[in-house]
């Protein structure tokens, strides 16, 4: 995945002198050089992460794949071509090394904690789109062995834990614009992070009585965000630090509401097709570039991603939500794991979703149509369908819904551009030998072929599940 262009130009900037109230103030504008600290001044590095992390939850190539959008004018993404590579592996070097350089250099209990639920982040984002990775090595050797993806899940709820703990609530945090220097909402992201991680195994631990169960109950337990003021995100301040949302607008225009979108939101009378989207005409998805160029031409008001009031210079990108987190403990009461009212969490998680965009609660008969009452028929499936809609423009989170549930029921593109690769991605795959700078394969051959050897089949595609996704 490519980070936008905010993470690039902040990354080469560096930032140093910061205030520590108000977010727009915390972006500052002294040049260092973040890969080369000796005396470092790490509220500083911590802006610095956090104002390129929101590129996590911005994956262009997942919004695509998933049919949250449909390129409409150069549609290879979404025709399945070798776009999958994943050159993300720099967060190594990167957001993760920052990170490290607060753990280890911070005086500020804090700022640790901060940094350490931050690197599980990063570590749980790079684990879901390629499988096995280097964890328990990372920065230890040259040629880190790459954990088995069941270790390093257990590995990050174990480390959340432990870095939720250890805030303190000093009052001395500053530099932070996710949360504001707020200590309380960090602790319910870092648990809410638990919860949706515990939520991603239930393939492989499906029973009640399971490690996933357990611990998902177990962050509930401990406080999660449970209000639209608790959710996580990066509010831009503009000028030099656009949204993504209107970069994606500026000038090139690639990105329409798919018809996937469309046709779900209709199909409930749902409101929020009035923030999703900007007409009715929605974007085919997957066809052919000389296809969709005649589509456009004839049909000028398509449907762009979202109305322009939700992609403005200073619009925030969500990463975490109530709205997701009240729909898994919707699915998790669902799948017998909690004693919790599906029902009634089903509609607090949709209309949290509403209340995000702007929208009045959705009327009771909302709940009682056939493809959202939870009466024991497809409840997963219902659930994981408004997973995909809560998501919205989160193309990562819904991907990661999709793969474990298989809802929405998608319909692959109908133009793939590679017969060889004509199914809806499923992974990233690792940068080939040919790429001598940033290929595994160069630098690391043996053990990133041992991770190759765990997914199945065993084969570095697209196509390839990971651990989880078995």
């Amino acid at each position: 995945m490519k980070m936008k262009n905010i993470k690039i130009a902040l990354f080469i900037m560096g930032i140093t002198a910061m205030v520590s109230c108000g977010k727009i103030k915390d972006f500052g504008d002294t040049n260092v050089n973040p890969s080369a600290i000796t005396s470092p001044t790490t509220y500083a590095i911590l802006t610095n992460v956090e104002s390129g992390i929101s590129g996590y939850a911005n994956d262009g190539n997942a919004s695509v794949w998933i049919q949250h959008v449909s390129q409409t004018q150069y549609p290879s993404n979404g025709l399945y071509d070798v776009a999958s590579t994943y050159y993300g592996m720099g967060a190594y070097t990167g957001a993760i090394l920052n990170l490290k350089t607060i753990i280890e250099k911070s005086t500020n209990l804090d700022e640790i904690a901060c940094a350490r639920v931050l690197t599980q982040y990063v570590y749980w984002n790079l684990t879901d789109n390629l499988g096995d990775i280097p964890y328990s090595q990372a920065g230890q050797s040259s040629t880190p062995a790459y954990d088995k993806q069941q270790d390093i899940y257990k590995g990050m709820i174990t480390e959340l834990k432990a870095a939720k703990n250890q805030f303190i609530n000093s009052g001395g945090l500053k530099g932070d614009i996710l949360n504001n220097n707020d200590v309380n909402k960090w602790k319910k992201f870092a648990n809410s992070m638990r919860a949706m991680m515990a939520l991603q195994l239930s393939k492989r631990f499906p029973a009640a009585g399971d490690y996933a169960a357990t611990e998902f109950k177990a962050a509930i337990a401990d406080g999660v965000i449970e209000s639209n003021s608790d959710n996580v995100g990066l509010a831009y301040p503009g000028g030099t630090f656009k949204n993504p949302y209107w970069g994606d607008f500026d000038g090139a225009r690639d990105n329409g509401e798919s018809t996937t979108m469309y046709a779900l939101l209709n199909g409930f009378g749902d409101a929020r097709q009035s923030t999703f989207g900007t007409s009715s005409v929605a974007v085919p998805f997957g066809v052919k570039e000389a296809t969709i160029n005649l589509w456009i031409k004839n049909n000028p008001s398509w449907s762009h991603k979202l109305a322009p009031a939700f992609r403005l210079e200073t619009s925030t990108v969500w990463m975490m939500t109530a709205s997701q987190l009240w729909l898994a403990r919707s699915e998790a009461a669902s799948r017998g794991w909690t004693t919790e009212d599906k029902s009634a969490t089903f509609a607090t998680g949709v209309t949290a979703s509403y209340a995000q965009w702007g929208l009045s609660a959705p009327s009771a008969t909302y709940f009682t149509q056939a493809g959202t009452l939870l009466d024991g028929t497809n409840d997963i499936k219902k659930i994981a369908e408004q997973h995909f809609l809560a998501a919205y423009p989160n193309g990562h989170a819904a991907w990661n819904s999709w793969r474990r549930t298989g809802y929405p029921v998608l319909t692959v593109a109908p133009d793939p551009l590679n017969a060889a690769h004509t199914t809806i991605p499923r992974r990233y795959t690792f940068v080939p030998a040919a790429n001598s700078t940033f290929s595994e394969y160069s630098l690391n051959a043996p053990n990133v072929a041992a991770a190759v050897a765990r997914l199945v089949p065993g084969t570095d595609q697209p196509e390839s599940r990971i651990w989880w996704d078995q």
